[in-house]
């Protein structure tokens, strides 16, 4: 099969691979209808992590099902599925709390910018889309593989409610994500952080009525102005670096919460400086699993288009363009055709 492998900073090559199998018999192969590139891949990418070999690449992914192990007893061949970026059982204390991937069996799903992918405990991890699905819908479904469900939860860690006034730290594609679910879940009022024209446009698209272009103390200054010199309710933070964690503190009023899902990247906080913030953070890799049924739904129905924030779409042949396209910011999110 034709897979996406990353040798060193800057050289994604495409090549050919062992087809993945079932090598557990609770796993299931999908054949891939869609993948992309993921704003988190840019770290390895661009030489931040540090990659030894070779390595499988990505792990965003929507397809058909191949062929399930032999103890696979809810997911069938031929089910179009969507399944998160770690494996979870779903029956672990962990995973009945909402925390799928803290699933004390979990396991990553790596290398889905493939034809096919290896999915482990399918039962847990895999979602069944319903019904016939049409080929408009296939990147918001797609969206819902990683970024639509950790903007999602980055809004429920920071325990978004109706009325709220939301600010949102990045304009990458979980930032823009992350108005959609602000404004699903009620927020009357969402601060898109963001100076790029095109991604501006978009955040308002999905439900952004404010843009907010400055940065770091700056930018939280601005979000202290237009709420009346107090903070938003709820700062969903984004991207994974101390300058947007500094940001996001800044932008949060006293007893206000921060969602945090950006990957953390060398991320220094003063405790001093938290303790007397009276700010609540809470955040982590987002447990999609706990909410794909909800988030599929919402896209069948025509709720939301998460999809919109794949803005360059490639044969995955051409994976490595869709890397430089996004590492340069010429795109905001590459989706991949195997």
């Amino acid at each position: 099969m034709r897979a996406t492998v990353l040798y060193a900073p800057g050289d994604v090559r495409v090549e050919d691979r062992p087809r993945a199998a079932v090598q557990q018999p609770t796993d299931a192969v999908i054949r891939t209808v869609a993948t992309c590139v993921c704003g988190s891949d840019l770290w390895d990418y661009r030489g931040i992590n540090a990659v030894a070999d070779p390595a499988p690449f990505g792990h965003e992914y929507v397809g058909i099902v191949e062929e399930v192990g032999d103890d696979v007893t809810g997911i069938k061949p031929g089910q179009l599925v969507i399944g998160s970026f770690f494996a979870s059982d779903n029956t672990c204390p962990n995973c009945l709390n909402g925390y799928q991937t803290s699933c004390l069996h979990r396991e990553f799903v790596g290398g889905a910018q493939a034809e096919y992918v290896r999915v482990p405990l399918a039962d847990g991890t895999l979602v069944q889309v319903p019904g016939e699905v049409d080929e408009d819908r296939i990147p918001s479904l797609l969206a819902c593989s990683d970024v639509m469900g950790t903007g999602w939860y980055a809004a429920v860690a920071a325990e978004v409610k109706p009325g709220d006034t939301v600010a949102v730290v990045g304009d990458g594609a979980v930032g823009l994500c992350a108005v959609i679910a602000a404004r699903e879940l009620g927020a009357t009022r969402i601060i898109a952080m963001s100076r790029h024209e095109q991604r501006q446009k978009l955040a308002r698209e999905f439900g952004a009525t404010d843009i907010v272009a400055e940065r770091g103390e700056e930018g939280a200054a601005r979000v202290k102005e237009l709420t009346g010199g107090i903070g938003a309710d709820a700062v969903l933070e984004c991207v994974g670096n101390t300058g947007s964690m500094q940001q996001a503190l800044g932008c949060t009023r006293p007893g206000g919460n921060i969602g945090f899902v950006g990957v953390p990247h060398d991320v220094k906080l003063d405790g001093e400086q938290l303790f007397f913030s009276h700010v609540a953070l809470r955040g982590g890799p987002a447990p999609v699993r706990a909410f794909l049924p909800d988030l599929i739904d919402r896209v069948l129905e025509g709720r939301i288009d998460p999809g919109k924030v794949f803005d360059l779409e490639l044969p995955l042949e051409q994976a490595a363009e869709g890397y430089r396209a996004m590492d340069e910011r010429r795109a905001i999110k590459t989706l991949l055709r195997p």
